[in-house]
């Protein structure tokens, strides 16, 4: 004879069903007040375009950062040479490079992620010397093309006055 099982009220289930919907109603709610920090919310022009920030199929992201941007596309063409100014995180402070004029060497994350050498003349402008990993920068300069990301040098002034001036911002202080 086969063995009666106990049923099982159905209210419990109910009461978590209820439960769970509820939860995902309060996420929605403030998801669309921007109020969940765990959330990247693309910029009013992407949503309003309604592609999240991505543009068309198969372009790069749109960056709030316009520098940061112009240095990505120049890293994908394999484009060089052209001023920009752009600002992101010191994820490494490396040593000097001692051969010919002395660079500050460090390398700087963009907002999207993407790397880049900085070296800064320091027989033309002052050292950094604060500067530490974690630490967020500004700078202008020159992009250069190479295999790593890149490297953005001219952050100092030209004393010829043949090149834009570069500089370097950090902690509300600017170094050229």
């Amino acid at each position: 004879m086969p063995r009666a099982t106990p049923r099982r009220s159905g209210r419990g289930w109910n009461r978590l069903a209820l439960a769970l919907i509820a939860l995902a109603l309060v996420f929605a709610l403030l998801e669309r007040r921007s109020e969940l920090p765990s959330r990247a919310r693309p910029p009013a022009e992407a949503r309003e375009r309604g592609d999240g920030g991505a543009g068309r199929i198969g372009e790069a992201p749109r960056l709030r950062d316009a520098g940061a941007a112009r240095i990505v596309e120049a890293y994908r063409s394999g484009r060089s040479d052209f001023v920009v100014q752009a600002s992101g995180v010191v994820r490494a402070v490396l040593r000097d490079d001692l051969d010919g004029s002395r660079h500050q060497r460090f390398i700087v994350e963009l907002e999207d992620g993407h790397s880049v050498l900085v070296a800064h003349n320091i027989d033309l402008a002052p050292r950094v010397d604060a500067l530490r990993r974690g630490d967020r920068i500004s700078f202008k300069g020159e992009y250069e093309w190479n295999e790593k990301g890149g490297v953005i040098h001219w952050t100092h002034r030209d004393p010829a006055g043949r090149h834009p001036h570069g500089w370097i911002e950090h902690e509300g202080r600017r170094y050229q």
